[in-house]
C-alpha cells in the first residue's frame, strides 16, 4: 500500500500554466508544464509560469515531466523549467516534443533528456507505471496519462473531446479508456473549462461551414489569425481553400517551419502547391496566415495594424478573420483588435464564442469520461473555480459521493493513504513567475509596482549639480516630468517644486564638508515632494533625484 499526494503548482482557478504533481511514496511525476498569457493587469509581462521551487527542492525524486500535448498552456514553461532543472527527463509524443524544441537553442536541445513516447506503450518506474492513451484535441498526438499505483490508477486526462468524425490521428481510444476503468481508477483528474456548457463540444468545435462562408462572402484578400499549434483548425482552413482557386501565404519563419514540418510528418494533409510566397501577398484573393509565437495574443496582428510590418499593410478591402473563438482572459484584447480593424476601414470577422467552441470537454463529454473511468475520487482541474465547481456538480449527479469530489486551489494537497483520503490540510507554497521577454527570469513584484506607478501617476526627475570642493549648488535644481502634469499649465507648481527641492537639498549639505550623504538627500526629496504633490494634485508620481558633483 502507498502514500500518494496530488496537487497543482498551476492550473487551478485559472486558465493556463498547468502543472500537476503526483507524489507516490516519494517518486514524483509531473504532468504538464504550461504558461498563461497576462491579462493586462501586469504591465509589460509577456507570459506567466508556475513557481516550481518545489521541484527544485525535490529534483532527485522527479521521474520526469509528462506532457499531454503541444499547446503552450500545457508545455510552454518547459524551456524555463529546464533552465533551472536541466537534468529532468521530458516525456511526450513525437509532435509534442518537436513543438517544445522550437523554443529552445540547439545546445539546449542536445543536453535535454527528451523521451519520445508512443500512445498505448507502457512506461515502468519501479513499482509504478505510466500508460499514455490517445485523446481527441485540436492537435494530433495528444494523450492522457494513466499512472498505475499499488492502490489503483491515477488518470490525468489533459484536454479532450469526444468526436467520432475526426481523422484517425486525432481519435480517442475509447476502448482503452474503458479497459482502464474496469481495472479500477483511484482518482480521475479532468479539465473543467467548458464544464458549465450543456451537451457535447462536438460539433461546435468544427467550423468548416463558417470558413466556407467567409471565403465566399469576402472575395478580396483575407488575413487569417491562427494558433499555429491548433492543427485541426489549420487543416479545416486548408480544406476549404483547396476548393477555391485561392492560394495561402504563410507569414513568419516559425509558422512556415511548423506547417511545413507537420506536412512532411503527415500531421497536416496539404498540397504544398497551394502555398504561395511573399510575392503573392498583394494578390487580390490570397489568404494570409499570421500567428503569434510565445507572445501575447494578437501581437503580430497588432504590429500589422499599427503599420510596423515591413511586408504587409492592411487595406480597406481586406478581411481580417480571427479563426478561433475568444476565451477567458483575452476578451478585452479581442474587442480592442476588432475596433482597431474597423478604424482602418477593413472588415473584421470572428468566430462567436457562443456558437463555436475550442476542443475542450463540455458537460456531456465529462459525463462520458466519468462513466468510462468510474473513479473512486474525482478531482476537477484546469479552469476558473466556477468551472471546477460545475465539473464537481456533474460528478455528484453521476453518483460520486460529495466527500470524494476534490475541489482544491493551487498548492492544496490531496493525500491518499492506502487508497483513502486523509483530509490533509498540507499546503505546498506556490506562486507565479512573471516573464518579461526583455529580461531573464522573474522580474518580480517591485518592478511591476514601479511600472504600475509610472502608468498611473507618471514620473518626476529632479537634477542638480554641486561644486566638488565647496559642495554648494551651482546648477539647478532642474525639473523634468513625464505623464504627471501638463507643463504649460503648471508653471507655478514647477516653480514651487524647484524651491522645495533646493531647500531640501541645501538642508542636507554641510558646506565645506568632505562628504555628502546622497542617499539621505534622495530619500528626503522624495518624501517632501511626495507629500507636496499628493496635496496639490492627488497624484503619487515616481520621484527620482539626481545629484552630481563637478
Amino acid at each position: 500500500m502507498s502514500k500518494i499526494k496530488i496537487f497543482s503548482l498551476g492550473g487551478l482557478n485559472e486558465n493556463g500554466k498547468n502543472m500537476y504533481v503526483v507524489n507516490v511514496d516519494g517518486d514524483i511525476f509531473v504532468f504538464d508544464a504550461g504558461l498563461k498569457y497576462d491579462n493586462d493587469l501586469n504591465l509589460g509581462i509577456d507570459y506567466i509560469i508556475p513557481n516550481f521551487d518545489y521541484l527544485i527542492k525535490n529534483k532527485k525524486n522527479i521521474k520526469g515531466i509528462f506532457l499531454t500535448h503541444g499547446h503552450e498552456s500545457n508545455m510552454g514553461a518547459v524551456p524555463d523549467v529546464l533552465a533551472k532543472l536541466p537534468d529532468i527527463p521530458i516525456y511526450g509524443t513525437k509532435l509534442t516534443l518537436e513543438i517544445v524544441k522550437k523554443d529552445m537553442t540547439k545546445e539546449e536541445i542536445e543536453r535535454t533528456k527528451f523521451k519520445e513516447i508512443r500512445p498505448h506503450s507502457k512506461l515502468t518506474f519501479g513499482k509504478n507505471a505510466l500508460f499514455p492513451i490517445s485523446v481527441t484535441h485540436s492537435i494530433p498526438d495528444a494523450v492522457c496519462y494513466v499512472l498505475y499505483t499499488e492502490d489503483g490508477a491515477i488518470v490525468y486526462t489533459g484536454d479532450f473531446v469526444f468526436d467520432s468524425t475526426v481523422p484517425d490521428i486525432y481519435k480517442t481510444d475509447i476502448g482503452k479508456l474503458a479497459y482502464v476503468g474496469k481495472q479500477g481508477v483511484l482518482c480521475l483528474m479532468t479539465e473543467s473549462i467548458y464544464a458549465d456548457r450543456f451537451g457535447h463540444t462536438s460539433p461546435n468545435n468544427r467550423v468548416a461551414g463558417f470558413i466556407r462562408e467567409v471565403l465566399s462572402n469576402n472575395p478580396n484578400r483575407i488575413i487569417a489569425t491562427i494558433f499555429s499549434s491548433h492543427f485541426y483548425r489549420v487543416q479545416e482552413i486548408f480544406n476549404e481553400v483547396s476548393k477555391t482557386h485561392r492560394k495561402i501565404v504563410i507569414m513568419g519563419k516559425s509558422l512556415q517551419e511548423t506547417i511545413n514540418g507537420a506536412i512532411d510528418d503527415g500531421y497536416l494533409k496539404i498540397d504544398k502547391s497551394r502555398i504561395g510566397s511573399l510575392s503573392d501577398l498583394d494578390n487580390k484573393d490570397v489568404v494570409v496566415f499570421i500567428s503569434d509565437e510565445k507572445e501575447k495574443p494578437f501581437a503580430n496582428l497588432e504590429r500589422i495594424i499599427h503599420g510596423f510590418d515591413r511586408y504587409i499593410k492592411i487595406k480597406d478591402t481586406d478581411t481580417i478573420f480571427i479563426t478561433e473563438p475568444s476565451y477567458a482572459g483575452i476578451e478585452k484584447r479581442t474587442a480592442l483588435i476588432m475596433d482597431e480593424i474597423a478604424m482602418l476601414g477593413a472588415n473584421a470577422v470572428s468566430l462567436s464564442s457562443k456558437k463555436h467552441l475550442l476542443h475542450h470537454a463540455s458537460s456531456e463529454d465529462l459525463m462520458l469520461m466519468i462513466n468510462l473511468m468510474n473513479p473512486k475520487y474525482y478531482f476537477p482541474v484546469k479552469g476558473e473555480y466556477r468551472h471546477q465547481y460545475a465539473n464537481a456538480e456533474i460528478a455528484e449527479e453521476l453518483g460520486i459521493p460529495k466527500e470524494n469530489i476534490i475541489l482544491k486551489q493551487n498548492g492544496d494537497v490531496l493525500e491518499l493513504v492506502d487508497g483513502k483520503n486523509t483530509n490533509s490540510t498540507e499546503h505546498v507554497e506556490v506562486d507565479e513567475i512573471l516573464i518579461d521577454g526583455n529580461s531573464n527570469g522573474d522580474i518580480g513584484d517591485l518592478v511591476l509596482k514601479d511600472r504600475e506607478m509610472l502608468g498611473e501617476n507618471g514620473i518626476v526627475i529632479i537634477s542638480c549639480t554641486l561644486d566638488k570642493q565647496s559642495k554648494a549648488i551651482i546648477g539647478g535644481p532642474e525639473i523634468l516630468t513625464r505623464g504627471f502634469i501638463y507643463v504649460k499649465e503648471s508653471q507655478d507648481l514647477l516653480e514651487e517644486t524647484k524651491k522645495i527641492s533646493r531647500e531640501t537639498i541645501e538642508s542636507n549639505i554641510d558646506v565645506g564638508a568632505s562628504r555628502v550623504d546622497y542617499s539621505k538627500i534622495k530619500n528626503d526629496v522624495r518624501d517632501v515632494l511626495g507629500k507636496f504633490f499628493y496635496k496639490e494634485t492627488g497624484a503619487k508620481p515616481m520621484i527620482i533625484t539626481v545629484v552630481q558633483e563637478i
